[in-house]
């Protein structure tokens, strides 16, 4: 026994997180009486009060047990050994949490009773708890949270509890049908909605410690994905009806008031707690959201405390990593150790613990390229010059407008044979697919291509871009992506140290990548179908850049109508896609038009 006492103590001593904190466990009740499970990890040293941080997830608290403790707190390691009241939650229906699961809840303004509730009056509840049961507080609240826990942290936000005095929405969704995750532009993004509800939508029993989940079923999602056919065949031979929420994408297939509902943009208004949204330049699931949440908050509440960082980061490497690459393009600093230790850390310090000297800009962003952060008293910043970058004859890209009476350039599209979103392989959605080599698709011959010149001086682009498009084709319906690519020079160095098998010259970096549904251009709720041959104008907005063209390198855009298996294939004829059969789809020829009465290009904004 004293040996087994022995073992205990040093095991305590080695974990600095079971030596310095205390665990318990609480069920504790909402206002209609269902009981959220919530883990509270207390400083050991009661000698004076902490604030508390608060995390509500649907992915899970473990591990459970009052004696299995986490093996990191907070949102970095700096708050663990600063000192808080770590909280974490199961959120309504997942895990051990009870009542009914809704994915992206959405929000009621009008609460007329204890039944109206929504995850606003959820984080309420649980505050207001905490703050009564819980010892050695200051009665000072934050919470923070990444991608699905990021979207409980800016809902929480709203009609918030007078305790609560900072969040960082991080990377948080915003909208599943606009921007984040799912769809971009009515376009679905098959690979990310597979590989997550196959796992996550999975139904099993609640309230239960959850289990392991069954792996992807591939390697090669592409190969996978292609055979499976169409979205109805997906379905019928993999999911056979058992993913609730599948069944819900798959019957919305406009901006319907499904949807409506689960946009959080509109709800975001007369913020009372200091928010920092969070997000990277190259997130490939919430990039859309963290712009968003922003520009919601700025717009709507004009008064609050609002800043915005955004990082060259894939989704949350932010958290943990070092942040000094992303696949192989390098970003010559540590910026997620930077971000930590300089922005994240003493935002709460200050709002949490009324301590340390708070000098956050209203905008600090990494300007990609350039490789350096940057400040701005706004974001996009006030300063811009607005410009086009025009397509030409030949595949030249210039910001000089075509004089062409007539002109186009044409490709056919083949469902059966779609360009593929990497050259390489990928079980799910791969991360480095936001800054991914665009040679392999310069060569195809369904992918138009247009460049400039190598630059004479760096070419900074901020903000939004929107391509602007004049097309035809001759099915009834089409996609189009629109991909702006940074082209380095041939002789553009390697990285030091080397990395074998790394080399950089004439690497086509993707930059910003975004596509588009045409039979949205008019508007997301009624689709129209095109007249096959006749020109109409297709225009959407890009999610915003910050990056830096440097002298010598040159700019690219790409054009093309498939991108699988990131996005789901457009049958081409005007139909509802989630539930085409094998013979709706069909060869397209796509034009795109490029003379002076119907010049294309891409909208975007400069800064000197």
């Amino acid at each position: 026994m004293q040996t087994l006492l022995l073992l205990l103590a040093l095991g305590q001593e080695t974990d600095p997180i079971r030596a310095a904190y205390s665990k318990r466990e609480a069920e504790i009740s909402m206002r209609d009486g269902k009981k959220l499970f919530t883990s509270i990890y207390a400083p050991r040293d009661a000698s004076k009060p902490y604030p508390i941080l608060l995390n509500r997830t649907p992915y899970s608290v473990s591990p459970y047990g009052a004696d299995t403790y986490k093996k990191s707190l907070g949102p970095s390691d700096h708050f663990s050994k600063d000192g808080y009241i770590f909280v974490y939650q199961d959120v309504r229906g997942r895990n051990m949490s009870e009542g009914d699961f809704l994915n992206v809840t959405p929000h009621r303004p009008d609460k007329k009773g204890p039944a109206d509730i929504d995850e606003s009056t959820d984080a309420f509840d649980t505050i207001e708890w905490l703050l009564k049961n819980v010892p050695n507080h200051n009665g000072r609240v934050g919470m923070w949270g990444i991608s699905y826990p990021g979207f409980y942290t800016a809902a929480g936000s709203i009609d918030a509890h007078p305790a609560l005095k900072a969040i960082s929405p991080q990377a948080p969704v915003s909208d599943w049908f606009i921007g984040d995750d799912f769809h971009h532009n009515g376009c679905f993004f098959l690979v990310h909605a597979w590989g997550f509800f196959n796992r996550f939508g999975r139904p099993r029993p609640m309230p239960a410690i959850p289990q392991p989940l069954p792996p992807s079923n591939s390697p090669d999602a592409y190969g996978f994905l292609l055979e499976a056919g169409p979205l109805a065949e997906l379905d019928r031979k993999h999911l056979k009806g058992q993913i609730a929420f599948w069944s819900d994408l798959m019957g919305h297939g406009t901006y319907d008031a499904f949807w409506k509902a689960r946009n959080l943009r509109p709800h975001l208004k007369d913020m009372k707690p200091a928010v920092m949204t969070v997000g990277g330049w190259f997130d490939a699931e919430n990039l859309f959201g963290a712009l968003e949440v922003y520009k919601a908050i700025e717009k709507q509440s004009p008064g609050a405390t609002n800043v915005l960082v955004m990082g060259p980061w894939w989704h949350g490497q932010w958290a943990g990593d070092a942040g000094s690459a992303l696949g192989r393009v390098q970003f010559g600093s540590k910026t997620g150790d930077t971000y930590r230790t300089d922005i994240q850390f003493p935002f709460f310090t200050h709002y949490l613990k009324g301590s340390g000297e708070l000098k956050l800009p209203e905008a600090q962003v990494f300007e990609t390229g350039a490789n350096r952060w940057r400040t701005f008293d706004a974001w996009p910043p006030r300063d811009l010059k607005p410009a086009v970058l025009h397509f030409r004859a030949g595949g030249r890209l210039a910001f000089e407008g075509p004089d062409d009476a007539a002109g186009f350039d044409e490709y056919e599209s083949d469902p059966a044979r779609p360009v593929p979103y990497i050259a390489g392989q990928s079980g799910g959605m791969s991360r480095e697919y936001m800054v991914e080599d665009q040679r392999y698709a310069s060569s195809r011959p369904d992918v138009l291509v247009y460049r400039t010149e190598a630059l004479t001086e760096d070419v900074t682009l901020a903000g939004p871009l929107v391509p602007s498009l004049h097309v035809s084709t001759t099915g009834t319906d089409s996609d189009w992506v629109v991909k702006l690519v940074d082209v380095y020079p041939d002789d553009f160095p390697d990285p030091t140290p080397p990395v074998p098998g790394l080399k950089m010259g004439g690497y086509q970096q993707l930059v910003r990548g975004e596509p588009f549904r045409g039979k949205y251009r008019k508007g997301f709720e009624k689709p129209e179908p095109f007249e096959p041959g006749k020109v109409e104008t297709v225009e959407f907005p890009m999610p915003d850049v910050f990056h830096t063209f440097k002298k010598g390198h040159r700019i690219m855009v790409q054009v093309q109508s498939t991108w699988f298996p990131l996005v789901d294939r457009n049958p081409q004829k005007f139909t509802d896609i989630y539930a085409a059969k094998p013979e709706d789809f069909q060869k397209a020829t796509q034009r795109v038009h490029r003379a002076k009465e119907a010049p294309s290009g891409l909208k975007l904004h400069l800064l000197k």
